[in-house]
């Protein structure tokens, strides 16, 4: 089996910059994607930003310029950096990874982690 374990999140004053961290461990082959989604209240949930494990990645539009994904593969970890943030980025941050194990390959998720963006 996999777990997700994310870190980082909290309260942050608009225009501020936070991190939050997802660390992947199990019977773990290979991380092909790793992304983080988010979720606000009454909203559905959506892809923020996603990289391969050859460091391929891909932002949400309303992200550009703002967030900054990487990984690290010796660690079978996942990164946001998130900078000049604003109130409507105020979600709960979900990790994801599709992950390759020695018996067959799946979506997993992380339990979220609360990302306040507020004065």
């Amino acid at each position: 089996q996999v777990q997700l374990v994310e870190s980082g999140g909290g309260l942050v004053q608009p225009g501020g910059s936070l991190r939050v961290s997802c660390a992947a461990s199990g019977s773990i082959l290979d991380i092909i994607t790793m992304a983080w989604f988010r979720q606000a209240p009454g909203k559905q949930r959506e892809l923020v930003a996603s990289v391969t494990g050859s460091s391929s990645t891909n932002y949400a539009d309303s992200v550009k310029g703002r967030f900054t994904i990487s990984r690290d593969n010796a660690k079978n970890t996942v990164y946001l950096q998130m900078n000049s943030l604003k109130p409507e980025d105020t979600a709960v941050y979900y990790c994801y990874a599709d992950v390759r194990t020695y018996r067959a390959r799946g979506d997993y998720w992380g339990q979220g982690t609360q990302v306040t963006v507020s004065s």
